[in-house]
């Protein structure tokens, strides 16, 4: 009887390791459709924004260590990283935009296709994935907020310099996805 549901406890965690790898949004090219979307969205945004050279202070500030950490993880830290780096990129793009020349509809869809990238990820996921929320990338993301958006009064300048920092964070965002297929 003890082996039996050894042998069922073995399966489920088996079958939820490489539930990353059987993820339909994923396998489906629905995560690939969705980053596309976004990313040409984010260069939309780019065309009818200012252009600003002073970004040193974001791009010093960057968490290279933390995609280190998550390129090292299991498959399903990876989406679970990868969730809450589209979450907390849809927060961010809440934010009062209206000093950036951006058109409304284009930044809601932005927040539209993200959200929903985020919320499929995390489906995939499973349970385990709701708490495995890291909290240095979170302040990470309320240091853009605070000291970008907030010390620069939410100025074209500022959101920018945002649009520039989401768009690399979202590049290397997909390539944990596309690691996490390939591993698992």
């Amino acid at each position: 009887m003890f082996s039996r549901i050894l042998l069922v406890c073995l399966s489920l965690s088996v079958n939820s390791a490489a539930s990353s790898l059987s993820c339909r949004w994923i396998t489906d090219g629905k995560f690939r459709q969705h980053s596309e979307n976004y990313l040409q969205l984010l260069d939309t945004m780019a065309n009818n924004s200012t252009n600003s050279t002073e970004d040193d202070e974001v791009k010093n500030t960057f968490p290279d260590h933390l995609y280190s950490q998550a390129s090292k993880a299991s498959a399903e830290d990876k989406l679970a990283f990868t969730a809450q780096v589209l979450n907390e990129t849809s927060v961010l793009f809440e934010e009062d935009h209206s000093s950036a020349s951006w058109e409304e509809n284009t930044v809601e869809n932005f927040v539209i296709v993200v959200t929903k990238q985020a919320d499929e990820l995390r489906s995939c996921i499973g349970s385990h994935g709701h708490k495995k929320k890291n909290k240095k990338l979170h302040m990470y993301f309320q240091r853009l907020s605070s000291h970008v958006l907030q010390r620069m009064g939410h100025s074209a300048e500022a959101w920018e310099l945002i649009r520039k920092e989401v768009q690399f964070h979202l590049m290397r965002a997909n390539k944990l996805v596309t690691s996490a297929t390939r591993t698992n």
